[in-house]
């Protein structure tokens, strides 16, 4: 895909949304609907972890041990779903763009953190394996058309713009994950669409950068824009309906977690008779 416009800016943590609660499945996404992590800090993972920690320090019992335990292995083995799914980003296999992908030494610049530039070449790079995937597992049946998006010979797409909004900078050693989702439904006869772009640091556990991308459809025969062929059109609705699936299921993950660490602290240090254990002088 061809950049018609680049612009990058340092942007803070996302605005906060108003909680709300997640028990109804809608496919319409209304300025409403913000994912359960919107209002969290970008490492509330960690804060999770630290919370679960200090629940530990103060003796928790058997029971109270097993179901922290629970927490802490459910966030190692679905951190990316947790994080990134909650905002609607599909992460299976099937449809992300990249996966733990090294960061390499030379990546960094002399300010001793990944170039800015960067950033952009592995929304791009996530970007192809994005449609290619589509191409490859989603729809076989016109993997030849899907595989000529990317080349300037008949319906392609091009980078109108894209905007990176840096959240900290990322250094070697990492890998990378890079997942895109759909801005909203598509409908017949556009000839454009949004793409939000998530960088995630395997590392830290969160975003690195969010990006979006402006995608024009063009046709390169006839030189001038198209309105989205039937077969992207086709898989473009039910990849919406699947974001706003992701997006609803993982919600309410992670505000059943959240309620699970709420309620170990009431039961361990958030009570009047709470100690906190320093193990034993003997030992």
């Amino acid at each position: 895909m061809r950049a018609a416009h680049i612009s990058s800016r340092a942007g803070s943590a996302w605005k906060p949304f108003a909680s709300k609660s997640y028990g109804t499945r809608r496919f319409r996404s209304t300025a409403a609907e913000a994912p359960a992590t919107a209002s969290l800090s970008p490492r509330w993972l960690s804060d999770v972890k630290e919370r679960i920690g200090k629940c530990l320090t103060f003796g928790a019992d058997e029971k109270q041990t097993q179901k922290a335990g629970l927490v802490l292995s459910e966030i190692a083995r679905d951190w990316r779903e947790l994080v990134a799914g909650s905002e609607g980003f599909l992460t299976d296999a099937k449809r992300r763009g990249i996966y733990r992908q090294e960061v390499v030494w030379g990546e960094m610049d002399a300010m001793g953190h990944v170039n800015n530039v960067m950033y952009n070449r592995y929304a791009e790079s996530g970007r192809v394996q994005w449609t290619q995937k589509l191409g490859m597992h989603i729809d076989p049946a016109n993997r030849d058309a899907w595989r000529t998006v990317m080349s300037p010979s008949e319906a392609g797409l091009i980078l109108k713009s894209i905007t990176t909004h840096f959240k900290f900078p990322m250094t070697w050693p990492d890998h990378i994950d890079v997942f895109h989702k759909l801005r909203s439904e598509p409908t017949s006869g556009t000839s454009s669409f949004v793409l939000d772009v998530l960088i995630m640091s395997e590392l830290h556990q969160r975003p690195a950068a969010k990006l979006v991308e402006d995608i024009v459809v063009y046709d390169y025969k006839k030189g001038k824009k198209i309105s989205l062929p039937p077969f992207m059109l086709n898989v473009f609705g039910d990849t919406w309906k699947l974001q706003e699936e992701a997006k609803t299921r993982n919600s309410e993950r992670v505000s059943r977690l959240l309620e699970d660490v709420r309620k170990l602290e009431h039961s361990t240090w958030d009570r009047s008779d709470a100690v906190e254990h320093m193990g034993s002088a003997g030992s």
